[in-house]
């Protein structure tokens, strides 16, 4: 009990009021294509980030249970440095690895909702946080920053406290050019509402759905507001949650959105030049 009253103790320590903006500085070490990696991390979620200069931004991953081949994607990807890491919400298949991210790898930024619990999980990765002297950027709607030219918008959480741990996700919109990406966390209908009723740009090429495609995210309207291309789902193979829900599905095929699902295909792979895009599985 006192191991966890002190974790607690160091957490709102950690977190400090930050600006809206900022801005991180590019390399001149350019290369060419702007890169989404969905990992295949089971039940869980992952999602790497490359700018063309290879700048390394990692929201959430995945569960403890697959930490190996979850590390050795790291390793495949030539990660070495992270320029920012996001932890969408403290559930385990988000932040199953964190601590040995944060251990292994040099993190520049830390962006955390203001929630936590007492889950040896959650504490684990607050005191590597606190080994290396990180401050926490606490994540909430509105927040914006720059990688590479590539530009980042947190577009939730939009309140202090929800009855859902679900819906304390960080909700990122990336733009590189004039291609975007929406990554959802696991966000549910009450978050997506919030964000149509804030007005916030959500127009995204790609969708990483809410809450590995349950019911309880992606409604239509939101979902019709997005009007993305592609589609991605990211779900573990005969998960007893039964993800992705069959009404996420009927609706993607009735909007006639192409979606991959990591349980079938793997890694999903996204490239654009900020014009063009592509996939790769």
């Amino acid at each position: 009990m006192k191991r966890i009253l002190s974790c607690l103790i160091i957490i709102f320590t950690l977190f400090f009021t930050g600006c809206i903006e900022s801005n991180i500085e590019p390399s001149n070490n350019i290369e060419k294509y702007f890169k989404v990696i969905v990992l295949d991390v089971g039940q869980g979620d992952s999602i790497l980030i490359q700018t063309p200069n290879r700048k390394n931004i990692l929201i959430d991953s995945g569960s403890n249970s697959v930490r190996e081949s979850f590390l050795n994607k790291l390793d495949k990807n030539k990660v070495k440095d992270i320029e920012v890491l996001i932890s969408t919400h403290p559930h385990e298949d988000h932040i199953g690895n964190m601590d040995d991210v944060i251990k292994n790898y040099n993190i520049n930024n830390i962006y955390m909702p203001k929630v936590t619990t007492n889950t040896k999980t959650f504490i684990s990765m607050m005191e590597e946080i606190k080994k290396k002297n990180i401050k926490i950027k606490p994540a909430k709607a509105g927040i914006k920053f720059d990688v590479d030219g590539v530009e980042f918008e947190l577009l939730a959480p939009n309140e202090n406290y929800y009855e859902e741990l679900n819906n304390y996700s960080v909700v990122v919109r990336v733009k590189y050019k004039s291609r975007a990406f929406l990554f959802m966390g696991d966000a549910e209908k009450l978050s997506e509402g919030e964000i149509l009723k804030k007005g916030y740009e959500v127009g995204a090429d790609v969708i990483k759905l809410g809450h590995h495609g349950s019911s309880s995210s992606s409604s239509v309207q939101f979902i019709k507001k997005v009007n993305p291309k592609y589609a991605v789902i990211s779900v573990g193979k005969d998960n007893s949650y039964g993800h992705p829900h069959r009404e996420t599905i009927s609706l993607l095929n009735k909007l006639r959105i192409k979606y991959f699902r990591t349980d079938e295909v793997g890694d999903i792979i996204f490239e654009t030049d900020g014009y063009n895009l592509w996939t790769k599985k």
